[in-house]
C-alpha cells in the first residue's frame, strides 16, 4: 500500500512533466517555423510560397465532397489532431490536475477569464462599428508552447509551480477559445449535418460502453464525424476537442487483473526461454506487450503517442502556412496606423498583464483562490506577460474573422509583434525576478 501511495503522485505528475517538456521543445519548432515562413514570404521566391498554400485540393467520395486550398486543408483537417490533443489535455487537468476541483482551479480559472476578457475589451475599443470589429476573439488566447519555451529556457530561476500555473491557465485559455469559435465564429449552421455528428457522438460513447476496444473502428468513426462537423457550419475542428473529452481515462484493465496476468506471462516466458522455444517465447512476449498496453488509460496512451506528433508537425505545418505575411512597406504603414493591428498588440500584451493579475487578486482577496506556494505576485505578473503570447491560436482566429487579405495581413502583423514583445519582455522580467524563498513567496502572496 506504501508503494502504490509513493507512485499514485508520480502517476500523476509524470504526464504533466512530460507535456512541458515536449511543448517546450516544441516551440523551438514552432519558431523556426514561423521564422521560415516569415523569410520565404519575404523573399524572392514568395511568389512559389503563396501559389503553394493557394493550391486547390479537391475530395470527392460517395457521401462526402470538398475543394479547399491548402492552406484551408491544414487549417481544417491537420489541425484536428492538434485540438485533440487540446481536448486530452483538458480532460487530463480537469480530472487530476490543477483544474480538478473548485479550489485548485479557482486560481488558474480567474486568472484565464481576466486575461480573456481584457484583451476582448481593448481589440473592441479600438475596433467598435468598423471593418475589423469581428475580430475580438484574435487576442484572448495564449499559445502554450511559446509560453512553455520561454519558461524553459529560465531553468531554475523561477519557481516549478510556475510552469503549471501557466499550464493550467493557458489550457483555460484553449476552453475559451474553443468556446469562442465554436459560438461566435460559425455563420450558419446545417442542421441535418448536426444531427448526423450528434448521432456519431452518441455511437461512440454507445461504443465504450459496449467494450469496444479496436481502435479502428473509433478512428472510422471520428474521421465521420469530422466530415460531419465540416459540413455543418461548425469549425471541422471542434470534432477533434470533442473525441479528446469523450477518450476514456480509465485502463480497460483493472491493476490486479494485470498483475495477475502478467506474472502468468512471465512464468511462461522464463518456461519457453529455458526450453528454447523461440517461436512460443515471440508469442508471450507478443501477449504481454498486449496486456501491458490495456493496463494504460486510452487518454494516456493516445495523449503519449500523438502529443509529440502535434507539435513537432501539425502546429509547425500551421505556422508555416499561416505565418508567412509579406512585410512590404505599405502593409507596415497600414498596420501602424490600423485599429486592428494596434486592438491586437495591446490586447494581447498590456490586456493579457492587466486582466490575469487583476483577476488573480481579486480572487485571492476574495478568499476564492490561494496563490501556490513559492510563486509571488511578480511571478504571477511575468506569466501574465507570458500569456501575452498567442500566436497559434489567435493565427488561428484570425482566418475565422476576415475574409479580407488586409486585415488578415494587419492582424497577422500585431500577432507577431506582440508575441515578439510578450516573449522578451515575459522572460527578460522573471529572469530579473529571479526565483525566492518559499517563506518570501508565501509572505508576499499573503500581504495581497
Amino acid at each position: 500500500m506504501s508503494t502504490l501511495r509513493s507512485l499514485l503522485p508520480q502517476r500523476i505528475l509524470l504526464p504533466v512533466q512530460e507535456f512541458i517538456q515536449t511543448e517546450a521543445a516544441g516551440g523551438v519548432v514552432l519558431l523556426a517555423a514561423a521564422l521560415a515562413a516569415l523569410v520565404w514570404a519575404n523573399s524572392p521566391l514568395d511568389g512559389a510560397y503563396f501559389d503553394l498554400w493557394e493550391t486547390r485540393v479537391s475530395f470527392d467520395v460517395q457521401v462526402f465532397a470538398a475543394s479547399q486550398d491548402l492552406q484551408h486543408w491544414v487549417n481544417d483537417a491537420l489541425m484536428v489532431v492538434f485540438f485533440f490533443v487540446v481536448g486530452l489535455e483538458i480532460k487530463r487537468e480537469m480530472l487530476h490536475g490543477e483544474l480538478a476541483g473548485p479550489k485548485r482551479a479557482a486560481l488558474p480559472v480567474a486568472a484565464a477569464l481576466g486575461g480573456m476578457a481584457a484583451p476582448a475589451l481593448i481589440f473592441a475599443a479600438f475596433n467598435a462599428g468598423g471593418e475589423g470589429a469581428k475580430g475580438w476573439g484574435i487576442p484572448i488566447a495564449t499559445d502554450i508552447a511559446f509560453a512553455i519555451g520561454v519558461l524553459a529556457l529560465l531553468g531554475d530561476r523561477i519557481p516549478s509551480g510556475l510552469r503549471v500555473f501557466l499550464l493550467a491557465l493557458a489550457i483555460v485559455d484553449d476552453i475559451g477559445a474553443i468556446l469562442v469559435i465554436a459560438v461566435f465564429y460559425t455563420e450558419s449552421l446545417a442542421w441535418d449535418s448536426l444531427a448526423i455528428a450528434g448521432g456519431l457522438l452518441a455511437l461512440i460513447v454507445a461504443m465504450q460502453l459496449a467494450g469496444v476496444r479496436n481502435m479502428v473502428l473509433y478512428l472510422v468513426a471520428g474521421v465521420a464525424l469530422w466530415a460531419a462537423m465540416f459540413e455543418s457550419g461548425v469549425h471541422a475542428t471542434i470534432a477533434g476537442v470533442l473525441l479528446g473529452l469523450l477518450t476514456p481515462s480509465r485502463p480497460p484493465r483493472a491493476e490486479t487483473a494485470f498483475k495477475r496476468e502478467a506474472e502468468s506471462l512471465l512464468a511462461q516466458y522464463r518456461e519457453a526461454a529455458a526450453e528454447e522455444d523461440i517461436e512460443r517465447v515471440q508469442a508471450v512476449l507478443g501477449e504481454l506487450e498486449e496486456v501491458a498496453a490495456e493496463s494504460a488509460a486510452p487518454l494516456e496512451r493516445l495523449e503519449r503517442l500523438l502529443h509529440p506528433w502535434s507539435s513537432f508537425l501539425v502546429v509547425p505545418a500551421f505556422a508555416l502556412a499561416n505565418a508567412g505575411v509579406h512585410l512590404s512597406g505599405g502593409l507596415i504603414s497600414d498596420s501602424a496606423a490600423s485599429p486592428v493591428t494596434w486592438g491586437v498588440l495591446l490586447g494581447l500584451v498590456t490586456g493579457k498583464l492587466a486582466g490575469v493579475c487583476a483577476a488573480a487578486w481579486l480572487a485571492v482577496r476574495l478568499r476564492l483562490a490561494e496563490m501556490p506556494a513559492g510563486i509571488g505576485w511578480t511571478h504571477l505578473a511575468g506569466a501574465g506577460l507570458l500569456a501575452g503570447i498567442g500566436f497559434t491560436v489567435s493565427l488561428f482566429v484570425t482566418g475565422l474573422a476576415f475574409a479580407d487579405g488586409q486585415l488578415v495581413g494587419e492582424a497577422k502583423v500585431g500577432i507577431l509583434a506582440a508575441s515578439v514583445i510578450a516573449g522578451v519582455a515575459g522572460y527578460t522580467f522573471l529572469r530579473l525576478v529571479g526565483k525566492p524563498s518559499p517563506a518570501g513567496g508565501q509572505a508576499e502572496a499573503a500581504g495581497a
